[in-house]
Order: structure tokens, then sequence, then C-alpha cells
């Protein structure tokens, strides 16, 4: 009687391991494909939903439908201009056909090691085509749309497509970069020291001037002072003959008075008679 209840049991509970084996679910975010002995079974990647396989015998593979991100190490391009330069790129892809991606590539890892490889040489032979200048100035956007073209066509035979590549990052290498800033260094101190001699020769200039329009005016300034003082000495020799020439009694009273003034001064001492000439006026 047991023996007749186990045997059920055992059975069920294989089947429900069975069953359980043979069922799986495909995410939104994945595809799916169902390898048999290593080798894929249909033609078309499982859309997300339930699916079922046979237990045991066949197993699930599942790629990330999304778009995805590599981020390459920075390498070392040759320029146009035969500029070293260190480029540090990432690259924006997903997986379009996952038959011929595990055919092609099988997995991620394996699968960014082939687009560091397609991508690196076709960011080298782009930016070999322009100078250094134009790498930094304004050509980066139209560098990286010729990447991207070329380099999806020809991951195309592997399932990916490459959405975009971006250059994160142009540098000079180390020893590159100290050179250039010596030779720019070098250059600022020359334009300084141009500056300099420059202002040093304008200031000379202006200083020349202003000494020389300063002498101008001061001979300006005493010419015009003699003048005036000529022509006031003038006019007052004129009023003073004039005055003579009406009263020459006045005359005589002026120069009596200022003929007082310079001899009758603190301990001074004449002698002269009552009757002196001298005195007229103060008699």
């Amino acid at each position: 009687m047991r023996t007749k209840l186990i045997i059920p049991a055992v059975i069920g509970f294989l089947a429900l391991i069975a069953l359980v084996q043979s069922m799986f679910m495909v995410d939104q975010t994945e595809r799916a494909i169902v390898l048999e002995l290593g080798k894929p079974v249909g033609d078309k990647p499982l859309e997300p939903g339930l699916h079922f396989k046979l237990p045991f015998v066949q197993n699930v593979v599942f790629f990330d439908s999304r778009i995805l991100n590599y981020d390459a190490e920075p390498a070392e391009i040759l320029t146009r201009d035969k500029k070293n330069m260190v480029v540090d790129n990432y690259t924006k892809w997903r997986i379009t056909d996952p038959l011929l991606f595990y055919r092609t590539v099988r997995s991620i890892p394996r699968a960014q090691a082939r687009l560091d490889d397609i991508i690196y040489s076709e960011i080298r032979v782009a930016l070999g085509n322009y100078t250094l200048i134009e790498i930094v100035s304004g050509k980066r956007g139209q560098i990286t749309q010729e990447v991207t073209t070329k380099s999806n066509a020809l991951v195309s035979e592997y399932g990916i497509e490459v959405m975009d590549v971006r250059i994160k990052r142009t540098d000079l290498p180390a020893e590159n970069a100290r050179a250039i800033f010596g030779r720019m260094r070098a250059e600022r101190e020359r334009q300084a020291k141009q500056y300099r001699s420059e202002g040093q020769e304008e200031s000379s200039k202006i200083t020349a001037l202003a000494d020389r329009e300063r002498t101008i005016l001061q001979a300006d300034a005493r010419r015009q002072a003699s003048v005036l003082r000529g022509e006031g000495e003038a006019e007052a020799i004129r009023l003073w003959a004039d005055a003579l020439g009406r009263d020459p009694e006045f005359y005589a009273f002026q120069r009596s008075l200022e003929a007082y003034e310079k001899s009758l001064k603190e301990n001074s001492r004449l002698v002269l008679t009552p009757d002196s000439p001298f005195f007229k006026y103060l008699r």
C-alpha cells in the first residue's frame, strides 16, 4: 500500500520539477535565446513574457536589450600635423540581433573588446585627417559622427548597433604638455617684455611732449608778463610825465617828500641852516 503511494508521489514530484525547469520568464529589458546542446533553437529571439523549454536538455541565455555604455580606456592618437593626443571616448550601443550576437561574440565582455578595437581604429583614422587645432576648436562633432557611422557599419555583422560615439576629453601627453607649456611661457614673457618696452617708449614720448609744452607755456607766460609789465611801466611813466608837465611845482614837492623819506629816518642827524632850501616845504 505504501509502495503504491510513494511511486505516484515521486512521479508527481519529478513532474513538478520538470515543469518548473521548463518554465522561464523574459523581462521587459531583455531578449533571450534557447540553446540545445550549445546550439540556438529557432531563428528568432524570445520576446518578453512566459516561455517554455525542454528541461535538462535546453538552457536559456538572456541578453540586455537596453542601450549600453562602454567607456574605453584613454589612448594616444596621432593627428594630421603629427601631434600626439590622448583621447578618452565612450560608446552607446545595443544588441539588435541576439542570435547573431551569440553566434559571433557570445558575451558582452567579448563584444566590448571587439567594439574597442573597431572604434579605436576608426577614431585613429578620423583624427588623423585633422590637425590638433581643428580637433580642439570645432571639428569634434563632425569627427564623432564619422566614427559612429563607420563603426556601426562594421559591427552590424555581430548583431550590434552603435548608437553614438563621443569624445569625452582630449589631452596632450605629459611630455608634450610640458614642452607646449614651456613654449607658451616663453612666448608670454617675450610679449610682456615687448609690451614693457613699448610702454616705456610711449612714456618717454609723453614725458618729452609734456616737458616741451610746459617750456613753451612758461616762455609764453614770461613773454606776456614782460609785455604787460612794459606796457604798465610805459603807461605809468606817461601818466607821471603828463602830471609833471601840468604842474612843475607839484613835481618839486614830490621830489622833496621822497628826499625827506629817505633822509629823515630813525636816529638820523642832519646839519643844515634853518633857511636851507631842503626845508622849503617844512616851513
